[in-house]
């Protein structure tokens, strides 16, 4: 692993749950105090700019992050991933590397002791629980032999890594606090700063429901054996990422859904910057074998009947994401 990107697994010394306790808590406090002063009304109502610069940020993840460095569920131009990388900094949930492996063998390994945050283990450790404890001896043994190196190579994700720390400084901090002060000068420095951590906690438990509560609650039209679900709340404070059940039986698919723009304001985005020319070689599924799939499952014929084995789709992942012919991947469930 190039030592560019072994600096976030110690972050300034300090073990990783270790700087997670200390970021998050201060960060919950900061938000508490700054709730108080805004009962008390001796700060403006900032709340539509949190949520604004909230889903800047969001898009970071949701399209950067997920969609197109962990799945790539289609290509992107090197100004689009530039500025994919920058909403990804505003958002400030790990670099860019460590967020896609961490997903990946979330993806590879769910609900078992390698995944990150296995919701196996109950609500509180998949939605925080997960970024404040030690992580467990087989996942810390996988991160360490997990092949990254399609990231590794990628000349933004290797420059944000690099520079994640200033990176953070200019977009995650000093951007919307100025435009905070520019638009309400009456505000002090330490609350704008205060209010821009009520910013990222918001944007962060929005992001923790897709791990918690759209691997509990919901439908699960396209795969009951597993535990991530359909939920048309989450896909709402998370632009699109709801749709849980559907993306973890095709996780190819760029929409993360068969339903288009119903509730996925990323896939709108992307079918945007598609029109343009920044996205190109979308990767989707066909509503012919959607219906195929969603009618074996009403038969009964369940693929996680055969999870175990070499034909799973977790454990062709990797090989789906290079070759998506469905003719591959309708031999799996005959």
């Amino acid at each position: 692993m190039p030592e560019d990107f072994l600096t976030f697994e110690r972050p300034f010394g300090l073990q990783q749950h270790v700087f997670n306790r200390i970021g998050i808590g201060g960060a919950h406090a900061l938000s508490l105090y700054y709730n108080w002063l805004w009962f008390c009304d001796e700060v403006p109502n900032t709340v539509l700019y949190e949520i604004f610069f909230g889903y800047v940020g969001g898009f970071g993840i949701t399209i950067g992050c997920h969609r197109y460095w962990t799945h790539k569920t289609f290509k992107a131009t090197l100004p689009f991933q530039i500025l994919l990388m920058i909403c990804q900094t505003i958002a400030f949930q790990h670099p860019i590397r460590k967020w896609c492996v961490d997903h990946r063998i979330h993806h590879k390994y769910t609900d078992t002791n390698k995944d990150p945050h296995n919701s196996k283990r109950g609500f509180w450790f998949s939605h925080i629980g997960w970024l404040l404890l030690p992580k467990h001896p087989d996942l810390v043994e996988e991160i360490k032999n997990f092949d990254a190196s399609d990231l590794d190579n990628n000349l933004v994700v290797r420059f944000q890594s690099k520079w994640y720390w200033p990176l953070s400084l200019v977009f995650f901090l000093m951007l919307p606090i100025i435009t905070q002060m520019l638009i309400w000068p009456e505000m002090t420095y330490f609350q704008c700063f205060a209010s821009n951590m009520r910013r990222l906690t918001m944007s962060n438990h929005f992001t923790f429901c897709v791990n918690s509560v759209a691997h509990i609650w919901g439908d699960k039209p396209y795969d009951g054996g597993i535990t991530a679900t359909q939920n048309a709340l989450v896909s709402l404070l998370t632009v699109g990422e709801g749709w849980h059940n559907y993306h973890h039986t095709f996780p190819w698919d760029y929409r993360t859904s068969e339903f288009g723009w119903r509730i996925n304001m990323s896939t709108i985005f992307i079918d945007f910057f598609a029109l343009i020319g920044w996205a190109y070689d979308l990767k989707t599924v066909s509503p012919q074998f959607i219906e195929k799939r969603v009618r074996s499952i009403q038969l009964g014929e369940k693929m996680r009947s055969f999870s175990d084995n070499e034909f799973s789709l977790q454990a062709t992942f990797e090989k789906v994401n290079e070759d998506t012919s469905e003719e591959l991947i309708a031999t799996l469930i005959k």
